[in-house]
């Protein structure tokens, strides 16, 4: 069975990463995928009664000991700050990298969002990352060499409708990235964005979809999901993929700052700042079925 925290030392040779958000999805994955390529991953999750699916794909490949299940809370500062303790204490005081994984969504129009729903998302997707991030930093900087991996998505690229709070948080993720790559490059260490386009993970079918009866969106908002199902079903890839670009930018010599992943991300990718914003939501409104108002 892998370790949950006992106060042992990982061995000091081994690389070592911290994952958010391991119980389900991309995080899940790239805690397995990291497992095969030699790391030693602190899977974290809130609730490690959720570990098991992770234990059984883990000692099914026999990697259970080369990840260590770690409670971790990204929206309670006493959370992060017991879990940072507890992986330093197993490493010696290093860390190799974080991977900002841990993320959630919730749909429907802007005006029907319950506003402790859209904090949520933020305190999750966005605030979270930075206070986890703060109370590596000095590991990071001591070290002289640290990888800071933010999965982020193809939702950063562009808005999408009914998904409003998610795009914002995304937006804010890459905003915040881009910035403190500037402040950390002087002490080694690497700010890297992945960016996924439409992947099998729970996310989408955990989300909660706002549609209030009678409400002035809802009618619209259910066309919009009907949409958007309809593309998650036929494009949808393996996460596994994304797993494997987290792996490529870890071991790369100089990696880039951003990776998009899947054919819609690196569209997406492609058309910011090159094509209008209104062209833009014509073109997604005739893929998605929205009849066209004006």
């Amino acid at each position: 069975m892998s370790r949950v925290y006992d106060g042992k030392q990982v061995r000091d040779h081994m690389r070592t990463v911290l994952i958010t958000g391991t119980s389900t999805g991309i995080g899940q994955v790239t805690a397995l995928v990291l497992a095969s390529k030699g790391w030693h991953v602190f899977a974290t999750m809130r609730n490690l009664e959720k570990s098991a699916p992770l234990e059984k794909m883990l000692s099914e490949r026999e990697l259970s000991g080369q990840v260590t299940f770690v409670a971790l809370d990204v929206n309670d500062p006493a959370s992060i700050d017991k879990a940072v303790a507890d992986v330093l204490a197993q490493t010696g005081g290093t860390l190799d990298a974080v991977v900002h994984n841990a993320g959630v969504a919730i749909a429907g129009a802007h005006e029907d969002l319950p506003d402790a729903e859209i904090r949520r998302v933020m305190e999750t997707n966005f605030f979270g990352v930075l206070g986890l991030t703060r109370a590596l930093l000095p590991t990071f900087r001591a070290q002289r060499h640290g990888r800071i991996v933010c999965i982020s998505s193809q939702s950063a690229f562009a808005g999408q409708p009914t998904n409003s709070i998610y795009c914002a948080s995304k937006w804010a993720l890459e905003g915040w990235a881009e910035s403190i790559a500037y402040e950390l490059d002087p002490f080694g260490i690497d700010v890297i964005l992945i960016e996924p386009g439409p992947y099998k993970t729970e996310i989408w079918q955990a989300t909660e979809r706002v549609t209030p009866p009678g409400g002035p969106y809802t009618n619209w908002v259910r066309l919009v999901m009907r949409g958007a199902d309809a593309h998650a079903e036929k494009h949808a890839r393996d996460p596994e993929e994304v797993a494997e670009v987290v792996a490529k930018a870890l071991d790369a010599s100089h990696p880039r700052f951003r990776y998009p992943v899947g054919f819609f991300a690196k569209v997406d990718f492609f058309l910011r700042g090159k094509v209008p914003s209104r062209i833009i939501r014509r073109c997604t409104t005739r893929y998605l079925g929205i009849p066209l108002t004006r």
